[in-house]
């Protein structure tokens, strides 16, 4: 049983709750300050952005919607849905930056809709527009938005199959039972058989604890399942169609000219033995246990500082939240006042056990995932769909906490545990401040580079298998470059949380916790400035505009090492590369270097129709100086390689970070 919803309760409705305009009005105001400002800058990224975006633009300049392919060469190994948006984008938008991120800040924006809509009808309006704001101010979801990943599109799609699928049996309608199966449709196109793993881990425990299954007709299993693969089947069909076995090679490893065809690579490769730890080529890594779990506390601040109120709040209803789960109205109606008219009892009642029932499902939902990934190979992104749950649920008891009786058992605004996170939140800014203060006050007397490649160690944490090695990459100098985002972000963590401190220990509830938001909201901002400010380093597309420059058309462009390493330089300059060992996992001239992954060419390149564009020293060496001019671009892991390779026949037209661009020739 709620709070919130409890006859006697006390609390004011915020002025800006009580239009709905008004609320999304300033909800749209964070997301384009937060979210939409950030699609412009900074360029596409080497690595996954780049190589997705040149999966996208193959697509859109080639009118080939079946088969994904990169520099030329099959890309199995992803669902289409993501490079559909991207390639449509571009067909209006040009080949940029925006064009490519739009599809991923709408899908966050979707996510914050669909957050108030169940929000504000289990638990009221001040809740929804609390998970509204979680989902547009939480740290990992705008972090994990910054290059081409689908999550956001998955979790939207999974999380509405799974409102539809509640509303649907709660109101008894058929038309929102088929949107479930649309939407999970949908959401296998996105991300792949993850997606109904998921959707039926909530679904299935919620069915049984709940009693629901008896409502197995309503579900329309046959002509749901009907529409379902009528969307979903057709793209897994043409694409196996399209991309058959050549050979059959023994085990998972394919040998040029003999390669297992799409449905082995992209059900057995990408799916089963990606959770086993088994997939070829071992291109991924998993985090310590420690640090996976400690980085959902990271990846939802500000609002993880809620979860210890939230978890209390939920653990002393669990007899009230269980009676509302397994009871339909008629049978809650003696928790309500008795003043109360029969039509309002029975609505109460009705919003009660959908509550309840919300919880539960969301519950199996959010902790399926987490263990899931807990346990699986992972990156930190990998659990983005349980952010929506979890801050749903953190969201709908804190907004029951705010409005809850001043007297009485239950846990209200002016609870110690409530105060606790705020004084909490106000150390952790003080300190942040003071170290982000520090950083800068060493810098003082540094020049400014524009280059922050220049000022960062290389300590290849998880041998930069992780979203997030580069973070570890940081040094003191570094702060010269970094002087504007973290001033603001320390201005913001000193003053934001003392501020939302100040406000709950006067009785400001509401007021309280947006100060917390709109601190979060400022810090993302800062983040993203300095986002841009590691562009040099994260992107290559300045070497990009150098070849656009310089080269004629039938010039050639190379990359020594894998195609992601330069990705970005092949997007911008529309070119085919050539790639010296880019499709061989063992190549590894410096150890430690990112060759010893492998790459994501390797599967493709084994096809027989493959071009011919993988090189070997061998190879380069007669070519180079000889034909057309040739443009090299070489990462940092193969630059005393290819000095010693290439003695006396390299000319440098540029150098970026630890990237330098090689001509053959003099200009």
């Amino acid at each position: 049983m709620s709070d919130s919803i409890l006859p006697g309760s006390n609390s004011r409705q915020p002025a800006l709750l009580s239009s709905s305009v008004r609320t999304w009005t300033l909800l749209l105001l964070v997301f384009l300050a937060v979210h939409f400002a950030a699609l412009f800058s900074p360029s596409l990224l080497d690595d996954a952005d780049a190589t997705h975006a040149n999966a996208a633009q193959h697509m859109a300049r080639s009118g080939d919607w079946v088969t994904l392919y990169v520099n030329g060469i099959r890309y199995l190994e992803k669902p289409p849905l993501p490079y559909w948006m991207a390639a449509a984008d571009y067909r209006i938008f040009g080949y940029n930056v925006f064009a490519t991120h739009l599809p991923m800040a709408l899908g966050v924006l979707a996510c914050a809709a669909l957050a108030w809509f169940w929000g504000r009808r289990a638990y009221g309006e001040r809740a929804a527009f609390y998970a509204a704001l979680g989902i547009l101010t939480s740290f990992g979801i705008f972090i994990w938005t910054r290059f081409f990943i689908p999550e956001s599109i998955l979790t939207f799609f999974i999380a509405l199959a799974l409102y539809c699928f509640l509303t649907g049996l709660e109101d008894r309608k058929s038309a929102r039972i088929y949107a479930m199966y649309t939407a999970l449709a949908i959401a296998v196109l996105a991300k792949g058989l993850i997606a109904p793993v998921f959707f039926l881990a909530a679904v299935i425990p919620y069915l049984l604890i709940t009693g629901e299954w008896r409502k197995w007709r309503q579900l329309r299993l046959f002509t749901g399942l009907l529409l379902f693969l009528m969307i979903a089947a057709p793209w897994h069909i043409l694409a196996g169609l399209r991309n058959p076995d050549h050979g059959n090679p023994a085990g998972n490893v394919p040998t040029p000219g003999h390669v297992h065809g799409f449905f082995y690579f992209y059900f057995i490769n990408e799916h089963v033995l990606r959770f086993l730890g088994k997939r070829y080529p071992h291109d991924y890594n998993k985090q310590p246990f420690l640090v996976f779990w400690l980085g959902q506390l990271v990846w939802l601040f500000p609002w993880s500082l809620y979860f210890p109120v939230a978890i209390l709040r939920a653990w002393r209803n669990r007899r009230l939240a269980w009676a509302d789960v397994r009871y339909d109205a008629s049978n809650t109606l003696h928790f309500l006042d008795a003043r109360s008219s029969a039509y309002e009892a029975a609505s109460m009642a009705a919003r009660m056990r959908f509550r309840a029932r919300t919880g539960l499902l969301l519950m199996f939902y959010g902790a399926f995932i987490l263990l899931f990934f807990g346990i699986s190979t992972n990156q930190e992104y990998y659990t983005w769909p349980a952010y929506f749950p979890l801050l749903l649920l953190t969201a709908g008891a804190l907004g029951s906490i705010e409005e809850a009786p001043e007297a009485g058992r239950w846990i209200n605004a002016r609870s110690k545990w409530l105060f606790g996170a705020h004084v909490a939140f106000a150390v952790v800014g003080v300190a942040i401040a003071i170290a982000l203060g520090s950083g800068l006050w060493a810098s003082r007397n540094l020049p400014y580079v524009s280059d922050i490649g220049t000022l960062l160690a290389h300590r290849g944490v998880g041998n930069y298998s992780l979203a997030s090695s580069h973070f570890f990459d940081l040094t003191g100098p570094s702060f010269a470059a970094l002087r504007l985002p973290a001033a603001l972000a320390a201005v913001a963590l000193l003053v934001g949380p003392l501020v939302a401190l100040y406000l709950r220990k006067r009785g400001h509830s509401f007021e309280s916790t947006v100060s917390v938001a709109f601190t979060g909201a400022v810090f993302l901002i800062a983040a993203h400035i300095a986002f841009v400010r590691f562009g040099p380093m994260l992107s290559s597309r300045a070497m990009a505009d150098t070849v656009n420059r310089l080269a004629s058309s039938g010039d050639q462009l190379i990359i020594y090492g894998d195609q992601a390493d330069g990705s970005s330089v092949i997007f911008y300059t529309h070119r085919q590369a050539l790639l010296v060992h880019g499709s061989s996992s063992y190549f590894t001239p410096n150890p430690g270097s990112h060759g010893e992954f492998g790459s994501s060419m390797i599967w493709g390149s084994c096809y027989p129709d493959a071009p011919h564009i993988f090189l070997s020293d061998n190879d380069l060496l007669p070519m180079w100086g000889s034909g057309p001019r040739k443009f090299l671009f070489v990462s940092g892991d193969y630059h005393d390689h290819v000095e010693t390779l290439l003695t006396g026949h390299l000319y440098k037209l540029q150098e970026l970070s630890d990237k330098t661009l090689y001509t053959d020739r003099p200009m």
